[in-house]
């Protein structure tokens, strides 16, 4: 019986190539802008501008991408809500290719309720939403949400602050409020530090010492979060649950921190502020883990290439735009891309956002009612993009693979 399986899988093995060869090969990006002021966001096709769907929402939105780019969270915290869009962009691998399967996007019709959402965290198909008033955390599967089935698992934070909650394999990390500092009815405690629990919300070990936590991101198999001491970093360690270590900055970076943190896919390394003007590169294997880079203006947007390994993308005050390679930690390119948007003013006053589609750089300038895309090797304009209203917050989901 073996040796006939053998012969059928043989067979049948040129056809299946043949399969293959014929397939369509597409490439696909769509752009997911919420507007400054209005309820709404609209998905543009990145490759004609076309709209291919505007969909209102309850409040202004905060959009993420989730890890599979098959979700983009609406996160309303003003309105205590979180909106699921569909992409319509679904990647599946299959070793020595990628197929991609297109829909018309789509606002699924259920949502998530909470007391003041904040950041939505997605590792894998987990799905973590965390409440800033609610004093809690929600558990989603991506694909159960996907499918209409929004059922929750619900974990403790403690109390009652602007935290996150990051899914890890089996267990949760989850920041923790300072309760021993009082703070006014309408304030809330600050963050001192990250915990383990599991997924029973049963804590494993101490709690690690991350004050003013701000910031987290993923690479590889480390999470990173920023500290007032340092970088945390949230190693796998079998069934004992993540190790968490510092990262100190040490003696030889200015006084600053680190408050937002990008993290490499194809690399392993992370991308962090530090301070308004500058950035950071950070290994945490490395002997010496941290790499300023000064930036000429303050920043604005920044963000990293996914499949460019060793770009990442800079947008500061003066509207220029710089191409860091993060391998050298030198700017290798800058140009002129929108007209100066100064960092003075309120912090949500509407200023441009980055995100990447293929080998452009989709770039809102709200002033203006367009998404100008730039091409990410000249730093160019090779179209602009009318949109209604102040675009402001983007995200693009997309990519390449066989249609069969």
């Amino acid at each position: 019986m073996r040796a006939a399986a053998v012969m059928a899988l043989t067979a049948l093995s040129p056809l299946a190539a043949l399969a293959d060869d014929q397939a369509d090969q597409k490439e696909t990006w769509r752009l997911f802008v919420a507007d400054h002021t209005e309820p709404v966001v609209r998905v543009l096709d990145a490759a004609n501008g076309s709209e291919l769907g505007r969909f209102d929402l309850s409040g202004y939105a905060a959009l993420s991408l989730s890890d599979s780019g098959r979700s983009v969270f609406a996160v309303q915290g003003d309105k205590d809500l979180v909106q699921i869009i569909s992409s319509g962009i679904a990647l599946s691998d299959h070793g020595e290719h990628r197929d991609i399967e297109i829909s018309a996007p789509r606002l699924l019709p259920g949502s998530i309720s909470g007391q003041k959402p904040g950041h939505v965290v997605t590792h894998g198909n987990d799905v973590a939403v965390f409440y800033d008033r609610g004093g809690k955390v929600d558990l989603f599967g991506e694909s159960a949400l996907l499918d209409g089935k929004g059922d929750a698992v619900s974990l403790d934070t403690t109390a009652a602050h602007h935290g996150v909650a990051v899914p890890m394999g089996r267990h949760i990390l989850v920041s923790v409020p300072n309760m021993a500092v009082e703070v006014k009815p309408d304030e809330q405690p600050p963050r001192l530090g990250l915990r383990v629990i599991d997924r029973e919300g049963k804590q494993l070990g101490d709690v690690a010492t991350c004050t003013g936590l701000h910031g987290e991101a993923s690479s590889a198999r480390l999470v990173a979060f920023g500290c007032a001491e340092g970088v945390l970093v949230a190693r796998p360690d079998g069934l004992n649950g993540p190790k968490l270590e510092m990262v100190a900055y040490g003696g030889d970076l200015p006084e600053g921190k680190v408050s937002t943190l990008l993290g490499g896919r194809s690399m392993q390394f992370f991308l962090g502020n530090y301070g308004e003007d500058k950035v950071v590169l950070i290994d945490p294997d490395a002997s010496a883990p941290y790499r300023l880079v000064e930036l000429p203006t303050r920043r604005v947007d920044f963000i990293l290439d996914p499949a460019k390994v060793r770009n990442a993308y800079i947008l500061t005050e003066d509207g220029k735009l710089h191409v860091l390679d993060v391998v050298s930690g030198q700017i290798v390119r800058s140009a002129g891309v929108t007209e100066p948007y100064s960092k003075d003013g309120h912090w949500r006053d509407p200023r441009p956002r980055l995100a990447v589609a293929g080998n452009r750089i989709a770039v809102t300038d709200p002033r203006h009612s367009l998404v100008r895309m730039i091409d990410s090797e000249t730093l160019t304009e090779t179209a602009t993009i009318p949109v209604e209203g102040m675009p402001f917050a983007i995200v693009a989901a997309g990519g390449s693979g066989a249609v069969h």
